[in-house]
This record gives structure tokens, sequence and C-alpha cells, in this order.
């Protein structure tokens, strides 16, 4: 693999499915997100898009099909591939007791870090998320979009090279929301990142290019701007893509 290749797969899903007895989450899914993109993950309620991210991390291992980060198949080599890779699920599990630094600084010593590239990597992203007003204040006590920035200085920590980021909006304010866009456009222009949302403004906000599941099956894949032919929205092409059968 090229490390500076703008081409370079970083995130790939090849025909990944996923079944719980005859019910299949997600089936034959396929893509490929290459360094340096930002793409947007879509689809309603139950489409599979959760799945299909927790396969693609290593979290679920899949029925059928391959998951692969910056080259590492991440069923036979997760822990090479999570090295490149932080993850923030929806709701992601955070320690309420805790202050933001000391679940930085456990997250930080679990990960093997010296203590020298620990403090500096700390310091870096309160700095990036914009935490230093609540670094001691316990967790519990913060706001719902203090809690996701805390949550993306977790997956931030240890500089990954690719994110995966299911529904970083979900629950929060305007104001919020805007901040957290301002933190996604930075670190776009250094990292792989695939974005799940259900605010389409966010999507034409940050990403060129969209995927879009459905019925556990991928329907599109291609630039946010094709969305937009014959002048429709991207919300009457989210609801033309969606109501439909997904397509084999």
């Amino acid at each position: 693999m090229k490390k500076n290749d703008p081409d370079t797969p970083m995130i790939e899903a090849d025909r990944l499915s996923k079944f719980y007895g005859i019910f299949a989450a997600c089936r034959e899914v396929s893509f490929t997100v290459r360094k340096g993109e930002l793409v947007a993950f879509l689809g309603p309620n139950g489409a599979g898009k959760s799945t299909t991210m927790k396969l693609l991390t290593g979290y679920l291992s899949p029925s059928e099909g391959t998951a692969r980060i910056a080259g590492h198949d991440m069923m036979i080599d997760r822990l090479a591939g999570s090295q490149r890779l932080g993850y923030l699920p929806e709701n992601g599990p955070l320690y309420p007791d805790m202050t933001p630094h000391s679940l930085l600084e456990f997250f930080a010593e679990a990960r093997g870090m010296a203590r020298d590239r620990k403090n500096d990597r700390i310091e870096a992203v309160v700095d990036l998320c914009a935490l230093g007003s609540v670094l001691h204040k316990p967790i519990s006590k913060l706001s719902k979009g203090y809690r996701q920035r805390v949550g993306m200085a977790q997956a931030l920590l240890h500089e990954p090279d690719v994110l995966i980021l299911d529904e970083p909006t979900a629950g929060l304010d305007p104001n919020q929301i805007r901040d957290l866009r301002e933190t996604m456009r930075r670190l776009g222009e250094q990292k792989t990142i695939l974005l799940s949302t259900h605010i389409l403004q966010e999507v034409e906000a940050m990403a060129s290019r969209v995927i879009v599941i459905n019925e556990g099956r991928l329907v599109y894949d291609g630039p946010v701007a094709e969305l937009h032919r014959g002048g429709r929205g991207l919300e009457a092409a989210f609801q033309e893509l969606t109501a439909q059968a997904a397509v084999v």
C-alpha cells in the first residue's frame, strides 16, 4: 500500500453480509472509501447502517464478506486495523463518573502510550474538540454536545487515519451541530471519514459523496451533485431511493 497515494483504499466493504437466522441485517454490501474522502452513509432506520459500520470496525463478525481498514482484514488482523481506526458509535459508552481528562488518560494508558506522547495527544484532542472548559467536570454533568466532543476526542486520541462516526450529531442543538461541523471540516483535511447521519443538510455541508443503504442493500454510491439531477432536492432523492425495493 502506498501510504501517501490519494487513491489508497482506507475503508473497504467487500460483499459484507450479516444474518440473524433468516433475517439479513445487511446483504452483500460493497464500497470503498479512499484516502482523504469524507463520505456520508445514509439510510432509513433499520436499513443496516449501524450493522455495516460495526462490521467495518470489527465490533461484529460478518456472516459473509470482508471488511478492511487501511488494508487490514478486520476479522484476522483487527488489532493492526484498530490502530489506524477511530470509531464513534451512536450513543457511545462513556464513564459518567470520570472527567474528560481522566477518561482520556484511561484510554491512553489502555493503548500503551508513552507518557510524553500521552500528554501531547491529550492536549491536542482537548484543543481540537474544545474541551478545555469542562476538562475536569464529571461527564455525567456535561451536555449532550460536550459528551459527543468527549467521544470524538477519545476516537482521535491515537491519531487514527480513518474515522467511522455513527450519528455524531444526534441530539445536538443547532449551535452544537455547527461546532461539530467545523471540527469535522478540520478533520476532513487529514483523515478518511465515513459519516452516518439522518440530517441531510449535514451531507450537503460536509460530504461530496453519498452511500445509501436500504433494506440491508446498497442502493446508491455516488456524488452528492448527482442526487440533485433534474432539479430535485436531496430529500426528494433520498425518499425516492429508499421508497423502492432495494436492488440486487
